[in-house]
């Protein structure tokens, strides 16, 4: 533990947007602690140390950097450039003498006044704190003086549970280093926050250089100025050419450094070799971020993936961002902004749809088909090959941009998942996030990782992960777009009950099937509708659910129809089909449609179905309804309309709680699992005696079970009682009935002993030398059932649920679920299990304790927050007795794997 405070580091995001790290302090960092001192103020300096100083001494220097690494630890905030390091803030704590209150440490914190109120002291006191708790401290102390208010903010804002006392002008505060949910929200979103100030001088640029900028006719670097100043980019642009004086009459620069202005955002577009010193020479110059265009690097070599690490260290260490590089640029409509740089001729429409794409190429589809499907977008970030800023940077972008109300997403590989599996729940309670994951099969898994994608997840990770976060998946690009374009413009559904109109009987015959196979009803009318119906349609009109006026319809009998059918109060959202017919010019029919949609209430969606492409004009309607989305045929509308009323649901769904274990049982587990870890170099299977310590902590029933020689298995039956099951237990056998290596029924001493023989033998016959069983007394009723964890190569440990113990392989009905798992999501994972009705009491059998079940997947899911080692757990069988009598683990096994570099 000692050791990892003193390799610390770590990347940071100030309040600002700007990048900075925290690191270690070394005993060679003297000459910072002096550069440091030097950028303080008197009233700091006071504030610190409680007295004015001039000079730090050479024992306080050694003081402070001689560190008793047991009892103390200490973090530097800093930003370098080209050149050196830059300190600009300095945290440390030390272990008190108190026999009474052990485990406490005074902590103190300076930051350079130029840098106060930006966030370097909370990231400080963050992280410090998580040293300490790995260190044993469990409370720092600290004081104040009382008119340093800038430090008070710090410790009252910080999230922790406080206590203040106060004294002769001084502040006394105390407080945990526990990691409680109320500091996890509070650090997450000063996370959340700072991410996107980072990301607004990319996004929202007050001035842009184009390094690589060109007079020449079809180069990359012509077309980025071309389309800033085409598009009204309403900044400043300074191109970059080393020998042109002007291009497209903007004067030009012979590089960044010769700008003598500040500069937001640099974008790249030179050759793959120059990149490097390009970004360099940015740096220098102070500019706060980058895009870098070319291409050329990470995606084709392993020293092009050098390259882009040794980026990401430059920019981040100087305090800049970069999107890239292999990208197309970025986008935002916004009429203050009016930014397009990108080099494709494309400029879509303004809206509120943020828009991020892995592939330059479809995003440069989807740009281009935003006018036609009248699809506004406010942004648009084309990632590239992700060296910097990721998909989880522009989520935060997004979830405080007012421009943006829904987010589309095209992935191809994920980053950072675990940040993202905690992101995006919060943010898709507030803004719908669509998104497609491409590299579902294994051919398209082999595309994405010979384009620009990494390690391409499991898809049933995927699944998992989007279902429980809220976001909206979509299986195709077009999916994509239809969906984004309802939730962009019309409300959500209060429901699945779908009222459908059309002139076309079988394109309502194609919208009823459609609308039942993705889980919406499309029910009966009720009477009173249906007689108001009857006094505006003809006879030959067919009133059930679609409403088939017949081709005849004129356009005011399809406008009173559509009031009458939206005021019906079993109908949660309208889809309107129409077929243009020679009896009525289509202009007339769209005019009468919208005079009936803007009377329709406004928490009502209303989705259209235009058959044809051909004179019909786009339905919009006045403000506040707005347009309508309409799409080619009936399946494109029910996909969309299902979708958002999943994501409806998902928001009313109770976020429910997640069990958290006592701290004795987080110690007893953390030392059993130290213990095996301390014996290993590699991956391992837990002894029976190990596994019974941490399921016991962990509160999960395990049937009483004593691992025995042959020998001495008579008396531990004795001991244990009757009636038992024996079970091998010999290196290598992980599946024990698979070869038979399991034996119940045990009654009694003398089927014990003939039980040892029997597994002798059994285990000689396949070349195992057997040397120990367990006896575990048998649980004969109940249902069977499996919990268990496996760990994903990129989402790490997902929980598993299904009924039917050893057979659940071959039923293969199993729920998934990324911890950490809470009521609500143990419930609903059972719900999703076809065998879940086992559980209710099945022909006469009784019912199972169904709570007792989620208890154990609660208790599962502590342990995988607790156990980050833990790669492989199978409870199973999983033994769900009556109602009110719990659930027995009756065979469990455990895989732990000590943690890589």
């Amino acid at each position: 533990m000692e050791g990892r405070a003193a390799e610390y580091r770590v990347e940071a995001i100030l309040r600002d947007g700007r990048s900075i790290y925290l690191r270690a302090l070394r005993s060679d960092d003297q000459d910072l602690l002096l550069q440091l001192f030097s950028q303080l103020s008197s009233r700091s300096v006071y504030f610190r140390f409680f007295r004015f100083k001039k000079w730090l001494s050479e024992k306080e220097l050694s003081r402070l950097t001689d560190l008793d690494l047991a009892r103390e630890a200490a973090l530097i905030a800093a930003f370098r450039d080209v050149e050196a390091e830059h300190i600009i803030g300095l945290g440390r704590y030390g272990a008190l003498e108190d026999r009474e209150r052990p485990g406490r440490a005074e902590v103190a914190l300076a930051v350079a006044d130029a840098f106060q109120e930006k966030g370097v002291g909370t990231l400080l006191l963050e992280h410090l704190s998580a040293i300490a708790r790995r260190n044993g401290i469990t409370e720092f102390a600290a004081d104040v003086l009382e008119e340093n208010g800038q430090m008070m903010e710090v410790f009252s804002r910080i999230g922790f549970r406080m206590e203040q006392s106060r004294g002769s002008g001084v502040v006394h505060f105390s407080f945990p280093t526990e990691n409680t949910p109320e500091f996890a929200a509070a650090q997450a979103r000063r996370e959340r926050l700072s991410t996107a100030a980072s990301i607004r001088p990319i996004l929202n640029p007050r001035c842009i250089a184009v390094v690589g900028a060109s007079r020449k006719h079809g180069t990359i670097g012509a077309a980025l100025v071309s389309s800033l100043k085409r598009c009204g980019y309403r900044g400043t642009l300074y191109p970059v050419n080393p020998v042109a004086a002007e291009i497209e009459g903007i004067p030009a620069f012979p590089s960044v450094s010769a700008i003598k202005a500040p500069v937001d955002m640099a974008l790249i577009a030179v050759p793959a070799a120059s990149v490097e010193a390009s970004v360099a020479e940015c740096a220098r110059a102070g500019v706060r971020s980058v895009v870098v265009i070319t291409s050329g690097l990470g995606e084709v070599s392993p020293e092009g993936r050098e390259t882009e690490r040794r980026l990401r260290v430059l920019v981040r260490s100087s305090g800049m961002r970069m999107v890239g590089p292999n990208c197309m640029g970025v986008i935002n409509t916004a009429a203050d902004v009016s930014m397009n740089a990108n080099f494709a001729p494309v400029w879509p429409p303004p809206g509120s749809i943020g828009l991020l794409s892995q592939s330059g190429a479809l995003g440069y589809a989807i740009l281009d088909q935003a006018p036609e499907l009248n699809i506004g977008v406010s942004t648009f970030v084309s990632v590239g090959n992700k060296a910097d800023v990721s998909v989880n940077d522009l989520l935060c972008y997004w979830a405080e941009d007012p421009h943006t109300n829904v987010i589309m997403l095209y992935l191809e590989s994920f980053d950072q998942a675990g940040k993202f599996a905690r992101l995006a729940p919060e943010i898709c309670r507030r803004k719908p996030i669509v998104a497609v994951k491409s590299g579902r099969s294994e051919a398209g898994r082999r595309a994405a990782s010979s384009h620009s994608a990494a390690l391409a997840s499991s898809d049933r990770a995927i699944e998992t992960l989007f279902e429980q976060t809220g976001i909206i998946r979509a299986h195709s690009a077009e999916q994509l777009l239809d969906i984004t374009r309802l939730l962009a413009c019309q409300p959500l559904p209060r429901g699945r009950r779908v009222g459908a109109i059309t002139n076309g009987g079988g394109p309502g015959i194609l919208l009823a099937d459609a609308c039942e196979a993705q889980g919406l009803l499309l029910p009966e009318y009720a009477q009173g509708t249906k007689d108001r119906l009857r006094g505006i349609l003809p006879m030959q009109a067919g009133l059930a659910n679609p409403i088939d006026m017949i081709a005849s319809a004129t356009p005011e009998q399809y406008s009173r129809a559509v009031e009458i059918a939206a005021a019906d109060p079993g109908i949660d959202a309208l889809i309107l089909v129409y077929l243009p017919p020679q009896l009525h010019p289509p202009a007339d029919m769209i005019r009468a449609l919208k005079a009936a949609v803007e009377r329709v209430p406004l928490e009502m969606p209303v989705l259209a179905v235009f058959m044809s492409g051909r004179d019909v004009p786009p339905l919009v309607c006045e403000e506040p309804r707005g347009r309508i989305p309409a799409y080619n045929f009936p399946d494109n509308a029910a996909v969309a309309l299902a979708a958002a009323h999943r994501y409806a649901s998902w928001l009313k769904r109770p976020a429910g709680t997640v069990l958290a274990l006592d701290e004795q049982a987080k110690r007893v587990i953390r030392a059993a699992v130290d213990c095996v870890l301390a014996e290993t170099r590699g991956p391992v299977w837990l002894q029976p005696r190990h596994l019974a310590v941490i399921l016991s902590a962990a509160g999960i029933p395990f049937a009483a079970a004593e691992e025995t020689s042959l020998e001495e298995a008579p008396a531990a039956a004795e001991r244990l009682g009757y009636p038992l099951v024996a079970k091998v237990q010999a290196e290598g056998v992980v599946h024990k009935s698979d070869v038979g290596g399991v034996l119940p029924g045990l009654q009694s001493k003398n089927d014990v002993e003939a039980a040892a023989v029997t597994l002798r033998e059994r285990m000689e016959a396949i070349g195992v030398d057997l040397k120990h069983i367990l006896l575990q007394r048998e649980i004969r009723n109940g249902i069977e059932a499996l919990v268990g964890v496996s760990a994903d190569p990129v989402f790490g440990p997902m929980l598993v649920c299904g009924l039917g113990g050893v057979l659940v392989e071959v039923i293969k009905d199993t729920s998934f679920r990324l911890p950490p798992v809470s009521d609500t999501d143990a419930e609903e994972m059972i719900a999703r299990l076809r065998t879940g009705t086992l559980l209710n009491g099945y022909r006469g059998a009784p019912a199972g304790d169904r709570n007792a079940l989620i208890d154990v997947i609660r208790r599962v899911s502590a342990l995988t927050e607790l156990i980050p080692e833990l790669q492989e757990l199978d409870l199973n069988p999983v033994k769900v007795l009556e109602t009110g009598s719990g659930v027995v683990v009756v065979d469990a096994r455990m895989r732990i794997s000590p943690p890589g570099p």
